[in-house]
């Protein structure tokens, strides 16, 4: 079994190129739609912890959306949108394409020789959006229809409300795990149960919050999942 850890929202940096562009949405790149706070956090413990190759993004989702499709609308920002159509492909070949084939081409090469390989994608969550509260403190999201990614999503959960009990954690929350995204793509892919790919969400509350508590929230992600999958 192999682990993989990649972050594709992991910061909100303009390459030099496009800063003039964003020159007057210095607050919306500081918000939840220019990056996920503390995801990258979340994904470099996880690589630390289980010695696992990580893959991550510091450039912001507002330039281009790593968890998109090509095809998908949101691919580009309303920002980034307005550049030309020969810029809006420099941007791809530059940023998105390596970033999706380095994740295809380390699942690929786990999967053709016939090995299991589990997939976590480290996201995090603004508490409140259009006005409306998230009523959860971590999100495990996954294919209900791919075997392996359920019987893990239902032990980590288990093991999560054993560690912490005031933690509500839901699955399929605040997002569907079959929507649009990297790991939908990859499941096209590889098979279950040898590819298995879930994004953990967690809430920025918590990451923009007290430090001692969120390091401590860290270990308990890290350990509940190695509760629900020792052998990951």
């Amino acid at each position: 079994m192999k682990t993989l850890i990649t972050c594709e929202h992991g910061g909100n940096r303009i390459p030099a190129r496009y800063s003039p562009l964003f020159r007057r949405h210095r607050a919306l790149l500081a918000s939840h739609r220019g990056y996920d706070p503390g995801a990258l956090a979340v994904a470099r413990d996880f690589a630390s912890a289980l010695d696992a190759e990580i893959v991550y993004s510091t450039t912001s989702r507002l330039l281009v959306e790593l968890n998109r499709s090509r095809h998908h609308p949101s691919l580009f920002s309303d920002v980034s949108g307005a550049l030309p159509e020969a810029e809006r492909r420099r941007v791809l070949e530059r940023y998105y394409e390596p970033y999706r084939a380095w994740v295809e081409e380390t699942v690929r090469n786990v999967t053709a020789a016939g090995k299991r390989i589990v997939h976590l994608s480290c996201h995090s969550f603004t508490p409140r959006l259009g006005g409306i509260e998230r009523r959860a403190d971590i999100g495990l999201l996954y294919d209900p229809a791919r075997e392996a990614e359920v019987a893990l999503c239902l032990a980590w959960q288990r093991a999560l409300k054993a560690a912490a009990p005031r933690l509500k954690v839901r699955r399929n929350y605040p997002y569907r795990g079959y929507n649009d995204g990297l790991t939908t793509a990859l499941r096209r892919r590889h098979a279950d149960p040898l590819y298995a790919g879930i994004e953990l969400e967690v809430n920025q509350k918590h990451a923009l919050g007290d430090p001692a508590a969120w390091r401590a929230l860290r270990r308990i992600l890290i350990s509940s999942f190695n509760e629900a999958c020792p052998s990951c």
